[in-house]
């Protein structure tokens, strides 16, 4: 347990009613919907960055779909008006003591704490991928400054070997791997490239997607780009100079070997943890996620502590419409703790996966905690388990203001939390 702050730096610590972790779409939105509930509140929020991103644009990006400004802003013009900005990071967590230690070794204390600085992309994990990435033809798009390489290398290349990696769950918006390379595959089928091209999918894990009902579909356009699928297949190593991939595959009796794959073109997705001061932190639990109840988002030990976002240790899958469903049951439920709301409300475990299966169509996955289907339209309009182009006309058009306009301003289209049942309530 950390050892208590003294007195005579609690003295010296700022307080506010609500501190905030993490200043990315869970964090703001929830800043934004305890605002939009109670405008009175003293929210401070901490970030150390400059730029709020809209990653979900970025597969767009790297399909020079959209351009890469388009989905930044500046940090200082995202954080909602009436909310203080700690422009640093995170050290430590004393829970006990209702205080948070800065990087600078400044101490804030807090009434009510919302922990939500995202996630960890371990690049490191993949030995040799750091030196390599934005070279040698290997690339991400789940890097801001690697998207438009992404779109450069499906440009430019003509003939050869694409290879896409998946690495084991969880990972930050589960279909973006397959993305990429659907929309990679498109336009190389467009030019026709396609078969001068054969694309593989490396999926760290056994299935194409988690949620059966969306496989079939899914399934149409793997064998319309005549993609080669390999399952529990994890990438260990890149050789960018070499162009050399090096998987290690797991076979079914739980050994495994290796597989060294030369590649002309790579998307690697790497894996993702929970950020260093959250794993070593009280509010982990064993596999290093903020420790909360999925349905109410409070921390299992202590009350007057929340967390959202891909941080949290819920079952759920971490994307950003994840996090849109979140920030108002948080906004709620953090409100009760201080007495000026009466009932909790409940997260259902909603995330949704908008899977550009082409430039024009996507199969739009809508799910909750047990991977039951939870489409926010009637099936006529539009059924998420065929490739439309109204869910892409969503992805595209609809999606990011959305986000920017709504989402980060605390309007909750499609978002209001259900009441926690009468019987479950603390």
């Amino acid at each position: 347990m950390p050892a208590a702050p003294s007195p005579a730096r609690l003295l010296a610590a700022d307080h506010h009613q609500v501190l905030i972790v993490g200043a990315g779409a869970a964090g703001i939105a929830t800043a934004s919907s305890l605002r939009a509930r109670d405008r009175s509140l003293d929210i401070a929020i901490i970030d150390p960055a400059d730029v709020h991103y809209y990653q979900p644009g970025w597969t767009m990006v790297g399909a020079g779909v959209f351009k890469p400004e388009s989905t930044a802003r500046t940090m200082a013009s995202s954080i909602p008006a009436g909310v203080r900005w700690i422009k640093a990071g995170v050290a430590t967590f004393e829970p006990e003591a209702c205080t948070v230690t800065l990087a600078d070794g400044r101490i804030v204390s807090y009434e009510q704490l919302v922990v939500c600085p995202g996630l960890k992309l371990d690049w490191d994990a993949i030995d040799g991928l750091r030196q390599t990435l934005g070279r040698n033809g290997v690339t991400s798009n789940y890097r801001y400054d690697l998207a438009p390489y992404t779109w450069e290398l499906v440009q430019n290349l003509k003939q050869g070997r694409a290879v896409f990696s998946q690495p084991p769950m969880p990972i930050k918006c589960a279909g973006a791997p397959q993305k990429a390379l659907y929309l990679s595959c498109d336009h190389w089928l467009r030019t026709g490239r396609l078969g001068s091209i054969q694309a593989q999918f490396f999926n760290a894990g056994a299935v194409l997607f988690g949620v059966a009902d969306y496989v079939p579909a899914l399934m149409q356009y793997i064998d319309r780009y005549g993609v080669e699928l390999k399952y529990t297949h994890r990438l260990v190593a890149v050789d960018g100079p070499g162009k050399r991939a090096t998987f290690l595959h797991t076979l079914p009796d739980g050994s495994s070997e290796t597989l060294v794959q030369p590649f002309d073109m790579l998307h690697v997705v790497p894996p993702q943890v929970a950020p260093d001061f959250i794993r070593n932190s009280p509010l982990a639990d064993a596999a290093g996620w903020v420790d909360v109840d999925p349905a109410s988002l409070r921390h299992r030990r202590f009350d007057n502590i929340h967390s959202l976002g891909d941080v949290a240790s819920t079952s759920n899958a971490k994307t950003a419409a994840a996090a849109r469903k979140q920030a108002p049951v948080v906004a709620n439920n953090v409100l009760v703790a201080l007495g000026r709301l009466a009932q909790t409300v409940e997260y259902d475990g909603y995330g949704s996966c908008p899977l550009t299966v082409a430039r024009g169509k996507i199969v739009l996955a809508e799910f909750t905690y047990g991977g039951k289907l939870a489409p926010s339209f009637p099936r006529w309009l539009l059924d998420g388990r065929r490739p439309t182009r109204l869910a892409w006309w969503l992805k595209a058009r609809v999606l990011p203001p959305l986000y920017w306009r709504c989402m980060l301003k605390g309007r909750e289209w499609l978002a209001k939390p259900v009441a926690t049942p009468r019987e479950a309530r603390p």
